[in-house]
């Protein structure tokens, strides 16, 4: 997992106890499902993994389900390359296993199995596909769609270049972008002026749809268990799974 400029991602990260208090403290907009989906239009969740939906929006989804609405993941990679070097976890079992732990995650979600699309790339390598993201992205897109995806600025490569080509595929598109923070809660602290905080909304989550997203993360068994192999911690850190056990979650609007 690479990282970009001085957006390190490794160790822990910024804990909670950072995050929580500062963030409750901010007059952060609220929002609605009400207010990000308009009754008949389509949710698009476009994941550089399997695993970033739930992380980024497993909230909304869980909250969405309830209502059968439509929506329409799209998988960029099949997350091949999160264990390097690893026996127990080579590239060719990964493929196999992780869109799996997808489909667990949406069934604990409350989906059954929403439309995916799966494009293929390879993990770690998004970026020289740049146009061919872009072009696979737009022909999936309608102009009513409300895209989520993650944060063009979020510091691992693949979010960045997933972020930019959604916001060139929903510019030719006409589509609603919604851009996600994954790992900038990370490597960024409290006030980070790196984020744009400004166009910061808050997303309540109701205890039913928060118990499932913490459910939903349990899925994703490959990467929330330490790796014999190489002597690696889970790929998923502590502070992850914190971080997916907030009652709210924020979207860049």
């Amino acid at each position: 997992m690479g990282a970009v400029a001085d957006k390190a991602i490794a160790g822990p990260g910024t804990a909670e106890d950072a995050w929580l208090p500062w963030l409750a403290a901010q007059p952060l907009r609220p929002a609605s499902v009400a207010d990000l989906l308009v009754e008949d239009r389509r949710l698009v969740m476009v994941a550089p993994h399997p695993d970033d939906e739930v992380l980024a929006i497993g909230g909304l989804l869980a909250q969405w389900s309830t209502l059968r609405a439509d929506v329409l993941i799209v998988a960029v990679t099949d997350g091949e390359g999160s264990h390097a070097g690893s026996a127990q976890w080579p590239p060719v079992r990964l493929a196999a296993e992780r869109p799996l732990e997808s489909a667990e995650a949406w069934r604990r979600l409350g989906f059954g199995q929403p439309t995916c699309e799966r494009l293929g790339l390879p993990d770690g390598g998004v970026r020289p596909h740049r146009e061919a993201l872009i072009g696979s992205i737009a022909a999936l897109l309608r102009p009513d769609d409300v895209v989520f995806t993650t944060w063009r600025h979020d510091g691992h490569p693949d979010h960045e270049a997933t972020g930019r080509a959604c916001a060139v595929a929903c510019a030719q598109v006409g589509s609603t972008l919604v851009e996600v923070p994954v790992w900038a809660w990370h490597w960024a602290e409290p006030g980070d002026a790196r984020l744009p905080w400004h166009r910061a909304v808050r997303l309540p989550l109701d205890a039913p749809s928060a118990a499932r997203k913490r459910h939903a993360v349990g899925a994703f068994t490959s990467q929330l268990q330490a790796d014999p192999s190489t002597g690696a911690g889970p790929i998923l850190r502590s502070t992850t799974v914190q971080r997916a056990h907030r009652p709210f979650e924020i979207f860049f609007a």
